[in-house]
């Protein structure tokens, strides 16, 4: 859930296209909802109601690899086309047969016992971060290393945007703000419009469109 809702802030991602399911609903976000995960039917209704389909891909993230609602969900994504994938931390599951794609990081015995939420918890954001950010990056929303489709809806984020605009065009940071202000802070648009400006506009042009 919060890897999902990183994405529309730092790379101007739909909110729909990376989406966060929970065992138990909104409400799990902030207090336990006991036996949840256990709900296989749960799982796959999460996967009817979110109108799965062959051009997703959906991520069954468990600890264990033995939650009921994670392949309750699963299951009704293949049978509707779309790409599925185990996340464990669990090795003996990178044979099952259900997922197209296993993950299962080895981080061995946690230091409390059972208590999934430390190293387990910490890998599995690890590598959710890892699959968001490759995914849009090969979606064209990096460039080098820089966040071009960056929505700077604060004054941290602007900042930033100043400084990618200013590094991608060469132009000064005073520059690089007003362009971005009379263009609506979009970050893309303000580098093309600066350096459409400029004899190597052309080159940053094809760069950009050659990343889509």
């Amino acid at each position: 859930m919060l890897d999902a809702s990183e994405c529309p802030p730092t790379f101007r991602a739909d909110p729909e296209q990376v989406q966060g399911i929970i065992a138990g609903g909104r409400k799990a976000l902030w207090s336990a909802v006991e036996g949840a995960e256990d709900d296989a039917a749960a799982g796959r209704a999460a996967a009817i109601h979110r109108n799965v389909g062959s051009e997703d891909v959906v991520i069954g993230i468990s600890a264990s690899g033995q939650a009921p609602f994670i392949w309750g969900c699963l299951h009704e994504a293949k049978q509707r086309g779309a790409t599925t994938v185990l996340l464990t931390c669990h090795p003996g599951y990178l044979d099952h047969p259900l997922p197209g794609k296993v993950i299962a990081a080895d981080t061995g015995p946690e230091i409390l016992t059972g208590s999934t939420r430390l190293k387990a918890g910490t890998a599995t954001k690890m590598i959710l971060n890892l699959i968001t950010t490759l995914a849009m990056t090969h979606s064209g929303k990096v460039m080098s290393n820089l966040m071009i489709d960056l929505n700077p809806s604060n004054t941290k984020l602007r900042a930033r945007a100043v400084g990618i605009v200013s590094a991608l065009t060469g132009c000064d940071e005073k520059a690089a703000k007003a362009e971005l202000e009379e263009i609506g802070w979009i970050v893309r648009e303000a580098c093309e419009a600066i350096s459409a400006k400029t004899e190597d506009g052309l080159d940053f042009h094809v760069s950009i469109e050659g990343r889509n």
